[in-house]
């Protein structure tokens, strides 16, 4: 992730001021904001105040002839600029600095970003969607999900924005959707989704083709998983087969269906009995093995347990009471270039907020991140 490369696609973002009211560029100010982020900021007076801390650091990566912009301008500036611009420009970044290796699992989630609901202005909590790369740990674009819509509409215009070839893309029951199948397909990409009673043909095949009774004398392939954390125990169960006669029909209406696929858990808390046995169904149009069923399923969780942890208890996300014009859309994206840059770098062990204070301390460690 060379800083060079982001530095150039914010370059390319059109400014919306009038050329000759411009003290500060845009990609300047961009810039500044993302740096602030890694280094821990999180409102305008502490960005603007870390811009004259680092004034001569910053100045090595862009012109800040002017100076350092205000707080307001600050403000005004990031709740006026176009968000779709800053979100190609991040997803662009990305394709020039990551490279997707074949039958890697990219998870698309949403998220809400609490802080950004305002009871005032009548304006609701924003939502975004995100693709992760599960295998690098980096979110590989995201797109906000429109007003009285949901994650249906707004997933294949995420997909639009990537480079999926050879990966298995990996969505919840929400997104298991014909169409959604067919893009992924188009893009060179295989799908693995989640099935639930939204497709309720495809929840009553998978009931009558896997009883419980077959499910746990499956002579097909299995694999178990048993993981214990902090008391608590569970058990996976994975079990993987063709498309069978109660799928027959259905093949034909889901493009390039190859697999289906139950997951049946078990958790136990201490020496206490255990819950109800959780069964979840899925559908891909790789050939899957029970183990590659069960890796990937794993890493699509990973989209929550390190992507979205990482954004609310590092750097404080629903904590954000930023939501004036498209600054709380603007501002989840440079989180997440922020969150790319402190992830990527792996010399320095420690977590994502002793990273963020290291790098407020320490100039030449900032440098290191930047130039991950």
């Amino acid at each position: 992730m060379l800083t060079p490369s982001l530095m150039h696609h914010l370059s390319i973002i059109p400014d919306f001021r009038q050329a000759w009211k411009v003290q500060h560029q845009l990609s300047d100010i961009l810039f500044m904001t993302v740096c602030t982020v890694i280094s821990g900021a999180e409102g305008w007076d502490e960005i603007e105040d870390f811009g004259h801390a680092k004034l001569d650091f910053l100045r090595q990566y862009g012109d800040f002839s002017a100076g350092v912009p205000s707080h307001d301008t600050l403000a005004r500036v990031m709740a006026l600029v176009n968000a779709d611009q800053l979100q190609s420009a991040f997803a662009e970044w990305m394709k020039a600095c990551h490279d997707v290796t074949d039958g890697a699992v990219v998870a698309i989630d949403g998220k809400t970003l609490r802080g950004s609901y305002c009871r005032g202005k009548n304006k609701g909590a924003l939502h975004m969607v995100s693709a992760f790369s599960a295998a690098n740990g980096v979110v590989l674009g995201q797109v906000k999900i429109a007003e009285k819509s949901n994650e249906i509409t707004a997933i294949p215009e995420l997909l639009k924005l990537l480079n999926l070839y050879g990966c298995l893309v990996t969505i919840d029951a929400m997104g298991c959707q014909k169409k959604i199948a067919t893009q992924v397909l188009q893009q060179g990409a295989d799908y693995l989704l989640s099935v639930k009673g939204n497709q309720p043909a495809l929840a009553d095949a998978f009931e009558a083709a896997f009883p419980m009774a077959k499910v746990v004398n499956f002579e097909g392939d299995a694999y178990v998983t048993d993981e214990k954390n902090r008391g608590r125990q569970e058990t996976r169960y994975h079990i993987v087969s063709d498309v069978t006669e109660e799928f027959q029909e259905l093949s034909y209406e889901w493009p390039g269906l190859k697999t289906v696929g139950v997951v049946m858990s078990f958790r136990q808390e201490g020496d206490e009995a255990p819950d109800a046995p959780m069964i979840r169904y899925t559908i891909s149009s790789a050939k899957l093995s029970a183990k590659k069923l069960a890796e990937a399923a794993r890493q699509h969780w990973f989209v929550e347990n390190k992507l979205h942890w990482s954004l609310d208890v590092a750097l404080r996300e629903d904590a954000c009471k930023i939501h004036r014009g498209q600054a709380a859309e603007n501002l989840a994206r440079v989180r997440h270039i922020a969150l790319n840059y402190l992830k990527g770098e792996k010399r320095f062990k420690g977590g994502i907020r002793r990273k963020q204070k290291k790098a407020a301390l320490d100039e030449t460690y900032l440098a290191d991140i930047l130039a991950v």
